[in-house]
């Protein structure tokens, strides 16, 4: 079986970093691609960076896979589901759970960074700017909360910010967020 392939002597039902890399390599994807927080995601797999076997079963088998050519010729089909806005919410809430420490109830900033980036990078205007508030803010974790609503506050506030209510039940940062873009835009620093 071709999973093997990708895992050690020592864990054989665990393909690991290593193995991930060269299964990436094979099917000419960088590890950080969103096509392979898709495949994951499809998978089932609890942990960034790993797939078990079953996982690897479960994911392959319902993408009918079961060689190389074959993944690489579902990339594309993996891409086009992050179009669709119910599937790509699915996706961006499993991110979570995907990327956070197992040990931890949040996601450490850092990696919670990268997610968005990965995420809404490309398709939320305001992006840079809040990756920017993050670096400058106190928040060193963010909570399931916050990332659920990021993704709705990337989806409904207006890049001008005039349809945001400071009443909403929006999460303190987000309101933070926006007082701190509001006085950047005024020519105002925060340091």
């Amino acid at each position: 079986m071709w999973f093997k392939r990708y895992t050690t002597m020592d864990d054989p039902d665990t393909l690991g970093p290593d193995g991930m890399e060269r299964f990436c390599q094979e099917i000419g994807v960088e590890p950080e691609n969103v096509v392979m927080l898709v495949l994951a995601y499809k998978m089932g797999a609890r942990q960034m960076g790993f797939f078990t076997q079953s996982e690897w079963l479960k994911g392959l088998t319902d993408l009918q896979c079961d060689t190389i050519a074959k993944v690489q010729s579902k990339l594309d089909y993996l891409r086009t589901l992050l179009n669709d806005s119910n599937t790509f919410k699915s996706i961006y809430r499993y991110a979570y759970d995907f990327a956070r420490d197992k040990d931890q109830r949040s996601m450490d900033i850092d990696t919670a960074k990268a997610m968005l980036q990965l995420l809404l990078g490309k398709h939320w205007i305001l992006y840079a700017h809040f990756a920017q508030f993050v670096d400058q803010s106190k928040y060193k974790v963010i909570n399931k909360d916050q990332w659920s609503n990021i993704l709705e506050f990337s989806r409904t506030i207006n890049t001008d910010l005039s349809n945001y209510d400071v009443d909403g039940a929006w999460p303190v940062m987000l309101d933070e967020f926006v007082e701190w873009l509001r006085h950047q835009r005024n020519g105002g620093s925060t340091s």
